[in-house]
């Protein structure tokens, strides 16, 4: 053969649909997706959330039937989020027992047994001034914000949550709330840790999505967007304090730590594509300049081939829908 012509030809795998699905690296599956979903108490009907076309606020009365929707298309897990009308400054409605995060679990579970419900453990959406847990002057309290970390994921647990998920970015949070769970007798609940969340820009529509009061942002607690090592040296923290499982949140700005954590534990991995991600898809789709379905794919595909076993994913009910 003449040298002018090149003899690796990396091309004859790509010919045809079955060639190129046949050698496919990385494929994303709805086991390895979690629908975050918001449900508000003492309303009658959904509210869309505008900044985020196509997703609903539930009513809780009308909770029930949704998790049945979304158990007959194939979604094997869901993450709660409350909109709360029972504000302090403490948050102390999530350790109610009767409270919205104790009610949202045991419904989910009492119409899909088999559905797995993760319960986001924060106060943020329980708060009245919006910060992820009690407030001293200006700062939160760390460790009294602890405290109360553990009281709400004893009462998520008692309620029925299969995983609890903390996501207050409070020092010490995977461990005060494994040794609260051990204590009430709930050693077998693993805990989902958001163990390196970012101060992101990219939470925006998530603020109108769960009715936050907060003025001012989390920067002091969450992490700053620039640092690497860091973000690596928080998850590795939690693994330390008892995580079953580790999370970086956002995900598609992110792809470098989800595999620098990756890399670094042999735990499972989650990423969040957040609220913020899921907009821009979705404007940018509605302006005709981008391929929704296409564009879903390729992302959730990046977020899975940069090391991550599952995906927490706004858009898991429209792929399942789709067939995936």
């Amino acid at each position: 053969m003449s040298s002018q012509f090149p003899e690796a030809r990396p091309r004859r795998l790509r010919r045809s649909p079955e060639l190129r699905g046949l050698f496919q690296e990385t494929e994303f599956t709805l086991n390895d997706l979690v629908l975050p979903i918001f449900v508000e108490e003492e309303i009658d009907d959904f509210v869309p959330i505008t900044s985020m076309p196509g997703v609903l606020r539930i009513p809780e009365s009308k909770l029930a039937g949704e998790i049945e929707r979304y158990a007959r298309a194939g979604i094997k897990s869901v993450m709660t989020f409350g909109v709360s009308h029972h504000l302090d400054a403490s948050g102390s409605d999530t350790w109610n027992e009767r409270g919205l995060v104790s009610r949202m679990s045991a419904i989910c579970k009492d119409a899909v047994p088999e559905m797995i419900v993760m319960s986001d453990t924060c106060f943020c959406e329980y708060t009245d001034h919006g910060h992820c847990g009690v407030m001293q002057g200006a700062e939160v309290d760390n460790d009294r914000t602890l405290v109360n970390l553990g009281k709400q994921a004893v009462a998520a647990a008692r309620a029925g949550a299969d995983v609890i998920a903390p996501s207050a970015a409070m020092d010490g949070q995977v461990q005060a709330i494994r040794r609260a769970l051990d204590e009430a007798g709930f050693s077998h609940i693993p805990i989902m840790a958001y163990s390196t969340k970012f101060a992101s820009a990219l939470y925006g529509p998530f603020r109108e999505a769960g009715g936050s009061a907060l003025k001012g942002d989390r920067k002091s607690y969450q992490m700053n967007p620039m640092n690497r090592r860091e973000a690596v040296r928080e998850s590795l923290l939690d693994e330390q304090e008892g995580a079953d499982a580790l999370m970086v949140k956002p995900a598609g700005a992110y792809l470098d730590i989800i595999r620098d954590i990756r890399e670094a534990s042999r735990l499972p991995v989650a990423a969040y594509q957040v609220s913020g991600e899921y907009a821009m898809i979705k404007f940018g789709a509605q302006a005709g300049a981008i391929d929704e379905g296409r564009i879903v794919r390729e992302t959730l595909g990046s977020i899975k081939r940069a090391g991550a076993d599952l995906i927490f994913t706004y858009f898991a009910m429209d792929l399942a829908l789709a067939g995936i």
